[in-house]
């Protein structure tokens, strides 16, 4: 078997250990491209109903949370590829493909109703401009970050303390220098991460290795 013949191989057999990370991946790919060729003004119109924003949740937020989850707010594929392979990937092949969604659409579902519950109430006090119930809210920044965060359960001691530090470092100096409610988005899906470690505990129910002992 030639080089390329063995790393397509082990490339593809990596792929399809995980697959739900690259089925993810590849929608992402997809709707990428159409946006690419989409007007600015009507890019933003589109993103804008499939936002998690306040006025978007209060209307139909089954929609807009799913829906969420596969744009990426005009940034390149090519990072969020190299992000899923190391993080997402990662989690899937270790705690299986079920028990990794569901730690990724928790830290989405809970993080985005948590950060715009608290921008409406900032809203409603007037500490911040009505225009915010229409923020353009969409990417899969806080599903990534609740599984960078369960992967400290991956990492054996003593290291895996200094990879949570890093983590929290990462995270919490936005929230503490920004305070944006996507600073707390992703704070607060650190958070739900790192609360899921009762999914580590058990055995896998896909396809990678077993959990390291804890």
């Amino acid at each position: 078997m030639s080089f390329f013949r063995r790393a397509a191989h082990t490339t593809w057999s990596y792929v399809r250990s995980a697959p739900g990370t690259y089925l993810w991946l590849a929608a992402l790919f997809v709707t990428t491209v159409a946006m690419h060729h989409m007007s600015p003004e009507f890019e933003d119109e589109f993103l804008r109903q499939r936002s998690t924003n306040i006025h978007e949740l209060s209307r139909n937020p089954t929609r807009v949370l799913v829906s969420s989850a596969f744009w990426i707010d005009g940034s390149s594929w090519l990072p969020y590829a190299v992000l899923y392979t190391v993080f997402h990937a990662t989690a899937e092949r270790w705690l299986g493909t079920w028990r990794w969604l569901a730690v990724a659409a928790l830290a989405h579902v809970l993080a985005t109703l948590i950060s715009e519950g608290v921008l409406a109430l900032a809203v409603h006090h007037g500490a911040a401009p009505h225009s915010s119930v229409n923020t353009l809210d969409v990417g899969v920044s806080y599903a990534l970050a609740g599984v960078v965060a369960v992967l400290t359960y991956r990492v054996p001691k003593p290291w895996r303390y200094g990879y949570l530090l890093v983590v929290l470092a990462i995270y919490g100096t936005p929230l503490i220098t920004g305070r944006t409610f996507t600073d707390l988005g992703h704070f607060t899906s650190v958070l739900i991460g790192l609360a899921c470690y009762p999914l580590t505990r058990t055995k896998p129910s896909g396809p990678g290795p077993r959990p390291l002992p804890h």
